[in-house]
């Protein structure tokens, strides 16, 4: 079972597992576009925002931060004693999970990508988010399998465009080096004009003229 939930911003979806052993399916099966929230050194919710498609750790707004960071010390049974605790969150595609690491736990592809942020008790915005609350039951992994063949897709999509535009590109290029060579074919100082050319007639019957005469 995932508890979904909606922002109070309305534009995002935030979502989290009912314990340690669904934490570590959502763990698995997260998308590229999730934010992973935690209660820094304490145990407690793993809490995720679904960003938009293209958006950064430096688009989320601050309402949606608000609402993920209040989730998480929320639902942390040391956490939600404390007045105020530090939520850590970085993109789900930087979570490294190892052989060795009990259920829920996590480390970090790069740690320089972690973002650290001080969290007070906020139970208002707790109860607003708890009204939207629901109980799922998704196939996260055909999610993730759809979403990864949609970004290959994309790409795909992307990379014809490319090639297109690179093909019209080369051959511009080409008409333009054609029109250039024919530039210099008929260059001014490479041409002769009617004028000259009937002096030159003029020039050659009056010589065969005088010829005929003598």
């Amino acid at each position: 079972m995932v508890y979904y939930f909606t922002s109070r911003c309305g534009a995002y979806t935030i979502y989290m597992g009912k314990d340690k052993h669904e934490n570590e399916t959502l763990i698995k099966y997260g998308l590229p576009e999730d934010v992973w929230f935690h209660v820094d050194d304490l145990s407690s919710a793993h809490v995720y925002l679904r960003l938009k498609p293209g958006q950064t750790l430096d688009d989320i707004p601050e309402e949606a931060l608000i609402d993920c960071c209040s989730l998480c010390k929320a639902n942390s049974i040391q956490g939600c004693k404390k007045s105020t605790v530090y939520i850590v969150y970085t993109r789900w595609k930087n979570l490294k999970k190892t052989s060795g690491m009990v259920d829920g736990q996590v480390g970090y592809h790069r740690p320089n990508n972690v973002r650290r942020r001080q969290t007070e008790k906020n139970n208002p915005v707790v109860r607003q988010l708890e009204k939207t609350k629901k109980e799922l039951f998704p196939d996260l992994a055909q999610e993730q399998a759809a979403r990864m063949r949609e970004i290959q897709e994309l790409k795909k999509a992307h990379m014809r465009a490319e090639a297109k535009a690179k093909k019209l590109q080369d051959l511009e290029r080409a008409r333009l080096k054609e029109e250039r060579s024919y530039e210099r074919i008929f260059s001014q100082d490479k041409m002769t004009s009617n004028a000259d050319m009937n002096a030159t007639v003029d020039d050659s019957a009056a010589v065969d003229y005088e010829d005929d005469f003598m």
